[in-house]
């Protein structure tokens, strides 16, 4: 089955040149294309996408806005959001990512890495912009000194609590494995329980949480 996907953009020329990278996909199916974040909440809802590539700023509702509405309204069954940014380092895709996002790409990124950046955002995982992940999850700590062990991240187990370290500093599953001398099932078992004691979507969620309580430097 195709990956379905909905567009998110108030310039219908930068929109139209998106469809047409991702409709020259086999697997990639985009199902919609909204202007404005209040139609882009409307068209997720009518659609059921799997992935979301959303713009920051846009007029009515902006992408943040949209973000938290749709991850909200639609509750387990959400899609993946992927924001889309002009800046490396944006305000904008921080807020959106603490919101919800499953990460964010620059609106010049190469053709493939965007497509790749869905597939993987489709699959569970996060993607940042390359050259900007220290610098973004380092814009969610508070600058203090202290770690902040909440009751939820003290009710994970010893194993848990290491990959979950292991993933606030951007391991892959495959590299978090030799690590701990697991196999990748294991890891991706752990990661789920990890998610759900966490109440966390996904592995950037992880690296959020992290940073916002002190606990990875």
């Amino acid at each position: 089955m195709s990956i379905r996907i909905v567009l998110v953009d108030d310039q219908p020329l930068f929109r139209r040149g998106l469809r047409m990278v991702i409709d020259s996909q086999p697997d990639l199916e985009v199902v919609g294309e909204a202007g404005d974040g209040e139609q882009a909440v409307a068209l997720v809802a009518e659609t059921r996408p799997d992935v979301v590539l959303m713009d920051i700023r846009m007029p009515v509702l902006d992408g943040i806005g949209a973000t938290a509405r749709i991850l909200d309204a639609e509750g387990a069954g959400a899609p993946r959001v992927l924001v889309l940014t002009t800046f490396d380092l944006d305000e904008g895709a921080a807020r959106a990512i603490r919101s919800g996002a499953s990460g964010f790409v620059l609106k010049d990124a190469d053709p493939e890495f965007l497509l790749a950046a869905i597939r993987t955002v489709h699959a569970g995982s996060a993607v940042i912009a390359p050259g900007a992940t220290r610098e973004l999850f380092e814009h969610f700590g508070s600058g203090s000194a202290r770690a902040v062990e909440t009751e939820e991240y003290r009710a994970l187990t010893e194993r848990e609590r290491g990959v979950f370290h292991l993933v606030a500093r951007g391991l892959s599953n495959s590299e978090i494995a030799g690590r701990e001398y697991l196999s990748e099932a294991t890891v991706k078992t752990h990661i789920s329980r990890i998610l759900a004691k966490l109440a966390l979507r996904d592995r950037v969620q992880v690296v959020v949480y992290a940073y916002e309580h002190g606990l990875v430097r």
